[in-house]
């Protein structure tokens, strides 16, 4: 697939992780480090849980 200017349309793949709040950049260093970026954080299920939305370009 091609976008309109011509260029390859960009395929992600998506995860869903679970954040502890005493150890938030560590997770996201260690995630980071394998080529995922962050999209978006949000609250979990419990007061102090967090769930962190990450994407990365499909391999081909």
């Amino acid at each position: 697939m091609v976008t309109i200017s011509g260029g390859p349309v960009t395929t992600w793949e998506y995860a869903t992780v679970p954040l502890l709040v005493h150890a938030t950049k560590q997770i996201l260093d260690t995630w980071g480090a394998e080529g995922w970026e962050l999209v978006t954080v949000i609250p979990g299920p419990g007061p102090e849980q967090l769930v962190a939305y990450l994407k990365r370009p499909r391999e081909s």
